[in-house]
């Protein structure tokens, strides 16, 4: 099987652009890496991306607390509970609109790059793709 990702770097956090995300979930399969899937169309609000994000990708409910709180939990937890495959998250629909403005967006993106950085030093896969509402 080809898997769309062989021309994408492994630690990455890009628009998800010519990409489906059922090609991507299929593509973490193929590769034995975790899917994390978050679709944040109904999302208003910093809050409402937060608890989303939490409730869908199983996170305990501290990670829909603040982005130092999700970062924690995509990070220091799951590389102590052993050795890991690698990581394919998408995050449809981010919301574009007053209650969650640019800075809000690139605040998130950047949890996402710094958890990429996280798991590059580690030497783990981490790809995110996101695409705006």
């Amino acid at each position: 099987m080809d898997t769309p990702l062989r021309n994408v770097r492994s630690n990455i956090v890009q628009s998800i652009r010519a990409f489906r995300a059922c090609d991507l979930q299929h593509a973490a399969a193929h590769l034995g890496q975790h899917f994390l899937y978050a679709n944040l169309a109904p999302a208003q609000s910093k809050q409402d991306v937060m608890d989303m994000i939490s409730e869908q990708f199983l996170l305990p409910a501290t990670a829909g607390k603040n982005l130092d709180a999700l970062y924690d939990l995509l990070t220091d937890p799951i590389h102590k509970a052993g050795a890991q495959p690698g990581f394919v998250v998408v995050l449809e629909h981010i919301p574009a609109n007053p209650k969650f403005d640019k800075e809000a967006r690139e605040q998130l993106l950047d949890v996402f790059r710094d958890t990429a950085d996280y798991w590059h030093d580690r030497k783990i896969p981490f790809r995110c793709f996101y695409s705006f509402l």
